[in-house]
């Protein structure tokens, strides 16, 4: 329960900084130093914790795959499928930080 609470507070300041930095950039007409530097950390805690997020995703369920089919050899086909949409979909959250990394490295 820590972990979960600790990685919402994460997120939660992630994005608190991220719209801090735009907000302010707007305000004051230009990007100044301090918003420059915010967006560029908002970014990079952004796709860290995407990467580590996916990472970890993948990592648990390649191993609950594998331990299945370990239990049900017969099942195999059953199981493929379902992992490789699961492994698709966890990535394309990974590269959708990504994207959003590199539209917010845009505003620098």
């Amino acid at each position: 329960m820590k972990r979960i609470v600790s990685l919402f507070a994460t997120v939660v300041l992630v994005l608190v900084c991220s719209g801090a930095a735009l907000a302010a950039a707007e305000a004051a007409g230009g990007t100044d130093s301090t918003a420059k530097v915010a967006i560029a950390l908002a970014s990079g805690f952004g796709i860290a914790i995407a990467a580590f997020g996916a990472a970890l995703g993948q990592g648990r369920m390649a191993a609950a795959a594998m331990e299945s089919i370990g239990r049900n050899p017969n099942a195999a086909d059953r199981i493929q499928l379902p992992m490789i949409l699961g492994l698709a979909f966890i990535e394309a959250l990974a590269i959708y930080a990504l994207i959003i990394a590199f539209a917010l490295q845009g505003k620098i």
